[in-house]
C-alpha cells in the first residue's frame, strides 16, 4: 500500500462567516487527526494553519508555505475538513483541483464533502459546491460591509488602529479614549503651527527632539502596525504626516471614517472624496479646541501660495531620484545656479540620507553627452529619420515616430498620476506637486499638438519637422527640453560624487556615468 506524505490544512476567518465552534481551528484539527488515525496510508508531515485569513483568495502565509513544500516534493497529499476550508473562490479552487494537483500528482481529500481524488474523478456536484461556497462568502462580505457602514454612521470606531493621540477604550473597542503621551505631541503640533511654523519645520523640530513618528510609536507600543502607504520603512516625521494631523477632525472629537471603499471581495480599495467621508461629531473627547482648530485651518489656507510655473519648470522634474534612499530629488536655486539635491536630506537631515547634489549644468552635460554617444552609434541619421517618419521599423527595431510620441504621451500621463501619489504619500510637498502637475499638463498639451502636427506633415515632406531638421543639420543634440527627456529617459538616479544611473526608455538596462 502506498504511503502519502500528507499536509493537514486548517483555516478560519470570521469575515467568511465561519461558525466559532464547528469550524474552529481546534475542531478542524481533531477531525483531521481522527481521519488520519483511520487511514494509516496517510503519513502526516505537518499541519498548515491560517487563522484569521479569508478564503476568498489564496494569499495566506501557511497556504503559500504548503505550496512551496508541495513543489519541493515534501508533500503529495492535502487533507482538509471541507472545501470551504481550502478556499471560497470557486474559480481558483477549481483550478487547483482540476489542473494544479493532477499535474503534480497530489492527492486531495475533503473529509466532510466526501472528496478524494484517489477514488476517481470528482463528482458533478463539486463545481456547484464551490460556487455555493463563493456565493456564501460574497453574501457574508456584503453583510459585513453593511454592518461596518451602519456602525460608522452611528459614530462607532471600527478600525484596527486609532488615530495617533487616541487608543481604544478597553471596556468598549468601538469607543476611543485619549492616549496622553501622543495627545501631548498632537497638541504641540497645533501650537507650533499656530505660532507660525510650517509643516516641514514642525517635522524637523520633532525629529530633532527624537520624538517617535506615529507609525513608530505604534510599533514601540507593541502594536502590529503596518503602514499601507509606500516607503513603509519611514520611521521619522514628514511633512505629509504633520499635514494629515493638522487636518484630521478626530482631534475635534468627531469620528472621521469611510475614507476609502472596496467595491467587492477582490476589488482594490479606492480613496473617496473628502465630502463622501462619514463624519459623526462629538463621539469622543477632543484633544484640540474648536477655536484653535478653526484658527489653524485658516492659517493652512493662507499659506497656500500661487506659483509662477514658467520660473519653476525643469526638463528633469519628475525624473530624478536619489540613488541612496530612492526618494525624489528637489531643485534649489543658489547664486551659482540651479542644482538638485536629495529631498529627504534637505527636509530631514543626515539621519535619513547623505548630503549630495548635482548642478543643473553638470547634469545636462552628462545626459547630453550620453544621448549623443547613443545617437552616434545608431548609424546614418538621415536614413533613420526617413524610416521613422515613414513609419518603417528602425534598424534597431524601435517604433516609428508617431508611436514614440504616443508612448511619451502615455508616460507623461502616468507621471502626472504618480506625482499625485507621491504628494498623497508625503514624498512631494504641495508646492512641488502643483508645479509638477502644471508642468506635466503643459507637456501633455505640447505632445498632443506634436501628434496633430505629425499627422498633417506626413502628407507633405516628412523631413520638414523642426526636430528632424535640427538633428540632421547638426548631427547631434545641442540642448535638452522636456519633450526630449520624456521620450528618451525613464529615470535618473543621482549618487554621491556626481555619479548617475540613467535608465532609458529604449534600453533594458541602465548605465552608470560620472561627471
Amino acid at each position: 500500500m502506498r504511503t502519502w506524505n500528507t499536509a493537514g490544512y486548517l483555516r478560519l476567518s470570521r469575515e467568511d462567516g465561519d461558525k466559532s465552534e464547528s469550524d474552529s481551528i481546534a475542531h478542524q484539527r481533531r477531525l483531521l487527526e481522527q481521519y488520519l488515525a483511520e487511514h494509516p496510508e496517510l503519513r502526516l508531515i505537518d499541519f498548515y494553519q491560517d487563522d484569521g485569513y479569508t478564503g476568498t483568495n489564496f494569499d495566506r502565509p501557511s497556504f503559500r508555505r504548503m505550496e512551496e513544500d508541495m513543489a519541493a516534493g515534501i508533500i503529495d497529499c492535502i487533507l482538509v475538513k471541507d472545501l470551504s476550508r481550502f478556499g471560497r473562490d470557486y474559480i481558483e479552487v477549481g483550478r487547483y483541483l482540476e489542473k494544479e494537483f493532477p499535474a503534480r500528482g497530489v492527492r486531495f481529500i475533503a473529509v466532510n464533502d466526501g472528496v478524494d481524488s484517489e477514488q476517481g474523478r470528482y463528482d458533478m456536484l463539486l463545481p456547484i459546491k464551490n460556487l455555493f461556497n463563493t456565493q456564501y462568502a460574497k453574501d457574508i462580505s456584503d453583510k459585513v460591509r453593511s454592518t461596518i457602514r451602519s456602525k460608522q454612521r452611528r459614530g462607532e470606531f471600527i478600525g484596527a488602529f486609532p488615530s495617533y493621540g487616541y487608543r481604544k477604550d478597553p471596556r468598549n473597542h468601538n469607543h476611543l479614549e485619549i492616549d496622553p503621551p501622543a495627545a501631548c505631541v498632537v497638541q504641540r503640533i497645533f501650537d507650533l503651527c499656530e505660532a507660525g511654523l510650517g509643516q516641514l519645520k514642525i517635522a524637523k523640530t520633532l525629529n530633532a527632539e527624537h520624538i517617535p513618528s506615529p507609525s513608530e510609536y505604534k510599533r514601540l507600543s507593541g502594536e502590529r502596525y503596518h503602514n499601507g502607504r509606500r516607503m513603509d520603512q519611514t520611521t521619522y516625521w514628514t511633512y505629509a504626516t504633520v499635514h494629515r494631523i493638522l487636518q484630521n477632525q478626530m482631534y475635534l472629537g468627531n469620528m472621521e471614517q469611510g475614507r476609502s471603499e472596496r467595491p467587492g471581495m477582490h476589488g482594490k480599495a479606492r480613496q473617496r472624496q473628502r465630502a463622501e467621508w462619514i463624519v459623526v461629531p462629538g463621539t469622543h473627547d477632543p484633544i484640540i479646541s474648536r477655536e484653535q482648530w478653526e484658527r489653524v485651518q485658516s492659517l493652512l489656507q493662507k499659506r497656500t501660495r500661487q506659483l509662477s510655473f514658467e520660473q519653476n519648470q525643469s526638463p528633469f522634474a519628475g525624473f530624478l531620484r536619489c540613488g541612496v534612499c530612492g526618494r525624489a530629488m528637489v531643485k534649489t536655486r543658489r547664486p551659482g545656479g540651479l542644482s538638485y539635491s536629495c529631498g529627504s536630506y534637505k527636509r530631514y537631515g543626515p539621519t535619513v540620507c547623505t548630503r549630495h547634489s548635482i548642478s543643473h549644468a553638470v547634469l545636462e552635460q552628462i545626459v547630453l553627452e550620453d544621448l549623443n554617444r547613443l545617437l552616434s552609434s545608431a548609424g546614418d541619421l538621415n536614413i533613420l529619420a526617413q524610416r521613422s517618419v515613414a513609419g518603417l521599423p528602425h534598424s534597431s527595431g524601435g517604433p516609428p515616430e508617431g508611436e514614440r510620441l504616443e508612448s511619451a504621451l502615455q508616460r507623461l500621463r502616468r507621471l502626472k498620476k504618480s506625482a499625485y501619489e507621491d504628494y498623497r504619500d508625503g514624498l512631494l510637498s504641495r508646492v512641488d506637486y502643483l508645479a509638477y502637475q502644471a508642468d506635466y499638463e503643459a507637456q501633455i498639451q505640447a505632445l498632443t499638438r506634436q501628434l496633430a502636427q505629425l499627422a498633417r506633415e506626413q502628407k507633405d515632406d516628412p523631413l520638414r519637422r523642426p526636430w528632424v531638421d535640427a538633428l540632421l543639420r547638426q548631427g547631434k543634440l545641442t540642448e535638452l527640453d522636456r519633450v526630449t527627456v520624456a521620450e528618451t529617459i525613464r529615470e535618473i538616479r543621482v549618487f554621491p560624487d556626481h555619479q548617475l544611473e540613467i535608465t532609458y526608455t529604449f534600453a533594458d538596462d541602465a548605465g552608470l556615468l560620472s561627471g
